[in-house]
């Protein structure tokens, strides 16, 4: 089978700069619209249920994203072995990459939905989750773990894709069923009443459908990346690597997520005002991570491809063109949501107190999201290389063990605010900057295209 140039991309050769960008803008715009499935529930829910419906599903996310964050771990393993084997050429390879990937992808739907319903209620009672948020945010993840598996095959489709350059499809599908589940939010939120269950549905429904598109385009095609059903198996060579890269990368970010856990207990303790605001304030800041977060992803497959053809230096050079790029794009949204923070708050409430924890939160914390476009390229960069260990122990050490330390010393013996609270998350992204920066160089012995 020969590859159609209109579907993949060899990031091996040609313009350094215009390869990212053509691989970042369709993944940017795609990543915007996956988050639009949670925005959207906060915003219909913030405007036609209610503060306390709002501050359920906002805070919801960072036990979603423990789940959702571990298995995209294991996605970008997956991802560095498939873009190896393209950009080395070794097609059998990358057919038993895909097969064993989406084999494991099944597996982990079932698993997921399962223990959803066994950590849902614990998790939100170690969050100290107020009773009249509680009821609410198990309602809201009960039945999103139950559907979750449309989003686990959504995910691991699209990596293949990203592996061998396709960023426009997966794209096109997220459009689609964006649009799909505000529709249906509306539907069932304002014309059935159905509340939080209604907002809990309508995602799940649209990403089942994004699963089935992604799942007919790998089965259809005549591309290299065919997935072929009764070739279905685990190759275990293949996932021992796909582990190697991708395991560290999720533990990481699960163990993020969960110290996260502790840091929404703290705004908890503040109320459900502020823990609205804080929701908002996080819905905001996601959009803010989007064009590092979309370019530490081309970065991975732009060093994944290379280091595969044998190019150590186009790699090398690519992954600082790419933080260059990415300071750009972040510095030119975050002074737009710094500047309109209020109005861009506003958009999920009317509730003057929420607008006025989200704008303090904005107003915090905003420009420190700079220092993380170093963080996470450096680390999709590693990756890529095939070296997940050193990024998660940096991160792990910085956004978890000393963001932690930090909060217990402020909250203990200095000072117990929202405000001081928050800054907790730009604490761990300063010292990680530094760290990311020393363990790179270490790493590639190379010192030239630092960023200025």
């Amino acid at each position: 089978m020969q590859a159609n140039k209109s579907t993949v991309r060899d990031m091996t050769t040609g313009s350094i700069a215009g390869q990212i960008l053509a691989f970042s803008l369709p993944l940017m715009l795609g990543n915007i619209f996956q988050m639009l499935y949670n925005t959207v529930d906060v915003i219909v829910v913030g405007n036609f249920v209610g503060k306390e419906a709002l501050a359920a599903v906002g805070s919801t996310t960072m036990i979603v994203n423990m789940a959702v964050f571990f298995f995209n771990g294991f996605s970008v393993g997956a991802g560095v072995v498939i873009a190896r084997s393209f950009g080395a050429r070794d097609l059998r390879r990358l057919h038993v990459a895909v097969e064993t990937t989406m084999a494991m992808t099944l597996l982990f739907c079932v698993l997921f939905s399962a223990a959803g319903a066994f950590v849902t209620k614990p998790m939100l009672r170690l969050m100290s989750t107020p009773d009249d948020v509680f009821d609410n945010a198990a309602t809201y993840l009960t039945i999103y773990f139950a559907g979750i598996g449309g989003l686990l095959i959504y995910n691991m489709g699209s990596a293949i894709l990203r592996a061998v350059g396709d960023t426009r499809r997966p794209l096109y599908f997220l459009i689609f069923t964006s649009v799909l589940n505000i529709i249906l939010d509306l539907f069932f939120v304002v014309g059935l009443h159905a509340g939080i269950e209604g907002v809990a549905y309508a995602t799940i429904l649209s990403q089942a459908v994004s699963a089935l598109l992604i799942l007919a385009l790998l089965t259809r095609t005549r591309e290299i990346y065919r997935l072929v059903w009764r070739d279905l198996a685990i190759d275990m060579e293949t996932l021992r690597y796909t582990f190697a890269v991708g395991l560290p990368a999720g533990i990481q970010s699960v163990i993020t997520a969960f110290s996260n856990v502790f840091v929404q207990g703290y705004i908890n303790s503040f109320g459900s005002s502020c823990m609205a605001g804080w929701s908002c304030y996080n819905k905001l800041d996601q959009f803010i991570m989007l064009p590092m977060q979309s370019m530490a992803m081309a970065a991975t497959t732009f060093v994944s491809q290379n280091i595969g053809a044998g190019k150590a230096e186009r790699a090398h050079r690519g992954t600082w063109t790419t933080i260059r790029m990415a300071f750009g794009v972040t510095g030119g949204i975050a002074l737009a949501l710094f500047l309109f923070a209020e109005p861009a708050v506003g958009l999920f409430t009317n509730d003057a107190s929420v607008i006025e924890y989200g704008a303090m939160f904005m107003h915090t914390n905003t420009f420190f999201l700079l220092f993380n476009c170093v963080n996470h390229v450096l680390a999709g960069a590693l990756r890529g290389m095939g070296d997940a260990r050193g990024p998660m122990a940096i991160m792990l050490s910085t956004f978890v063990v000393l963001r932690q330390i930090y909060l217990f010393v402020l909250t203990h013996f200095i000072a117990n605010t929202p405000r001081l609270v928050g800054f907790g998350y730009p604490v761990g992204w300063m010292a990680c900057f530094v760290l990311e920066i020393l363990y790179y160089i270490h790493k590639t012995g190379k010192t030239k295209k630092l960023p200025h």
